[in-house]
């Protein structure tokens, strides 16, 4: 990861422009996203309909109907591609900092991640209303970052005990599920985060992040890990299932 090389791309130079309204754009990818995210389904009664003069266009609103699903998937697809590519900059810009590379000259923007739970805070009319807007995002994005949009979730609500500066020597280290569900598997950790997180939204999540994490670690088997890489993720997943059933019980413990 070359950040000076990262800092001088058009994508991140694209971001900081002040014609650009960043935190709009986002939203309004997002937006776009949950919308297209479930495709309208069309029936021939609907595709067939009459003017004033009696003729019917069915062969074109027919044609429509059939072509505007795969527009939906393809404007989706390319949404999800942009928000792809921003949270890659956000995560290389998170390691950067940490590591002492950034400078006031790159400036400060919002991280993708941080936006996405503020939209769905903002748009919490109703509780209801919330959990369908989380999972349409989260069925949007792929195992990698679905993992990561709930694991930085988490983390604004998890005392940090220990801080570290961004030019601290030693090797960064990089928060993740298993760290999550440690914290989760603390009685006293967990009588904190559900004072401001309520426990079914911490269950949802949790099963999201799991399933994101079980996809993923299939993944890496599949392209072909060595014996002992196979060993360690092995190792991993049984240490992951070990604390999710930690953490669940801990919850129901703390909120029968």
């Amino acid at each position: 990861m070359n950040w000076t090389i990262l800092r001088e791309s058009l994508l991140n130079m694209l971001l900081g422009s002040r014609k650009i309204v960043y935190k709009g754009l986002v939203k309004d990818c997002l937006s776009l996203m949950c919308d297209l995210s479930q495709f309208t389904v069309f029936s021939e009664e609907t595709s067939y309909h009459k003017n004033s003069s009696g003729e019917q266009h069915h062969e074109i609103d027919y044609a429509m109907a059939l072509a505007l699903p795969e527009v939906k998937k393809c404007t989706c697809t390319v949404l999800k591609t942009l928000l792809v590519m921003i949270m890659e900059l956000d995560s290389s810009r998170r390691i950067a900092d940490h590591q002492g590379l950034t400078t006031r000259a790159d400036g400060v923007r919002t991280p993708v991640v941080d936006i996405i739970w503020m939209n769905s805070f903002m748009t919490m009319i109703f509780f209801v209303l919330f959990f369908r807007l989380l999972l349409k995002l989260l069925q949007v994005f792929d195992p990698k970052w679905k993992l990561e949009i709930v694991v930085q979730y988490f983390l604004k609500y998890i005392t940090k005990y220990s801080v570290q500066t961004r030019r601290s020597s030693g090797k960064v280290s990089i928060e993740n599920l298993n760290g999550v569900l440690k914290c989760l598997s603390n009685r006293t950790s967990t009588r904190s985060i559900i004072k401001k997180i309520s426990t079914e939204l911490i269950q949802l999540l949790l099963a999201y992040a799991f399933q994101a994490h079980l996809l993923l670690s299939y993944q890496h088997v599949s392209k072909g890990l060595s014996d002992k890489m196979e060993d360690d993720k092995s190792n991993s997943i049984v240490e992951v299932c070990k604390n999710m059933i930690s953490a669940f019980t801990c919850l129901r413990q703390e909120n029968p």
